[in-house]
């Protein structure tokens, strides 16, 4: 029979194991909120039958552009990046001493004529590095402005989720956007975007599979060999 504390245990791993089952979206790191709604605007008094309403949110001769929080913005992903690196290092050390004792008379250490002693040392030390990357990520992507700033700029974030048989897929994008080159059609490239996040994730058993238990990682993590 099993003692409490060994049933404890099992207990506990049959949380952990649950917990993680029941983590169906993956983490992130794009600012927060990926949505949100648009703020209330105070309808102020028009006279009647004038062209100029003053509760209509934008200029009348301004075109359609987002730059009010809630705002739809699409972004089109148009990321390409590669980076090579190689580096080495050489250091090689030698040293070597000789000495000898060739005549010695009337002494007390007479005895070490003819003695001859050597002591050498040489250490050597090569190291080489490579590293390279080379991604592509191309789509579109909609995002909503969540935040604007001081200066007219704007946050945005979002995530677009498919699901593809056992398993999601999630696209997620966020950064700071100017006014400035965004387009009539409210579209802007993301390599104009500062503080970009680009995210491509996914869940289900095959992204599982593929993912270190763990207890494993814990051990690797713990165990100093």
């Amino acid at each position: 029979m099993k003692s409490p504390r060994a049933l404890t245990s099992l207990v506990a791993v049959a949380l952990l194991a649950g917990c993680s089952a029941l983590q169906t979206t993956p983490p992130t790191a794009v600012h927060q909120p990926m949505s949100i709604r648009p703020e209330p605007r105070t309808a102020q008094a028009s006279q009647p039958g004038a062209i100029f309403q003053q509760s209509f949110s934008r200029p009348l001769f301004e075109d359609r552009r987002a730059r009010f929080v809630g705002d739809i913005i699409t972004i089109n992903l148009v990321e390409q990046t590669a980076a090579s690196k190689k580096s080495s290092a050489n250091a090689e050390r030698n040293a070597s001493i000789g000495a000898s004792i060739s005549a010695l008379t009337k002494v007390p250490l007479a005895g070490l004529n003819g003695l001859d002693a050597t002591a050498s040392d040489a250490s050597k030390f090569g190291g080489k590095g490579d590293a390279a990357a080379n991604n592509a990520f191309t789509g579109t992507i909609t995002t909503t402005v969540i935040e604007v700033l001081p200066n007219g700029n704007l946050l945005v974030s979002g995530e677009k989720q498919i699901a593809i048989n056992q398993g999601n897929e999630f696209i997620r994008f966020s950064g700071v956007v100017n006014p400035v080159n965004v387009t009539g059609s409210n579209t802007v490239q993301s390599t104009q975007v500062a503080d970009a996040r680009i995210e491509y994730r996914a869940n289900g058993y095959i992204d599982e599979t593929e993912r270190m238990g763990w207890l494993q990682r814990f051990f690797m993590t713990a165990l100093p060999f």
